[in-house]
């Protein structure tokens, strides 16, 4: 497992925790259809407990995966993030220097990310590549994609 800290929103964590719980509470409907079909005998061409049994593994690994996660969150609270500069829990208009496209993204926290919707986490590398930059200024941030050239154009945030 990572040691690396994940900044997230107290609304993020909210979220992670209320997956885990639902993960938990279907684990033990699996378990008990595990058991269930264990008391049918032959289990060698016992198709249901064969299927129970590996959405039960898929299930725990899901468990373990958001376990570790939520261990490693540390809730930020965006009250004290800096008004003058990207930050987690703003909106950035930037602008791309190689297109001129015109983007806004909101920098939340992990979990909270909406790709579609311009919700992109602040420890990605292009969240990592604009915090801390204020307007006018230029950030050249390496992604899978290569070097993506933004200008800082405005930030704000939510009340």
């Amino acid at each position: 497992m990572h040691d690396e800290r994940i900044p997230v929103t107290r609304e993020g964590y909210e979220k992670l925790q209320r997956e885990l719980a639902e993960l938990e509470d279907q684990l033990v409907e699996v378990t008990k259809r595990v058991a269930a079909a264990r008391e049918e005998g032959d289990l060698r061409e016992n198709a249901e407990y064969h299927g129970a049994r590996e959405t039960q593994g898929l299930i725990m690994a899901k468990i373990n995966y958001l376990r570790d996660k939520i261990a490693r969150c540390e809730i930020v609270d965006l009250s004290r993030m800096p008004r003058d500069r990207v930050a987690m829990g703003c909106t950035v208009t930037v602008r791309d220097l190689t297109t001129g496209e015109v983007i806004k993204y909101t920098l939340v926290g992990m979990g909270e990310e909406d790709f579609e919707q311009g919700r992109i986490p602040a420890n990605s590398p292009l969240g990592r590549g604009l915090i801390g930059k204020k307007p006018g200024e230029m950030a050249e941030i390496r992604v899978p994609a290569g070097i993506r050239r933004l200008e800082v154009l405005e930030i704000s945030f939510e009340e």
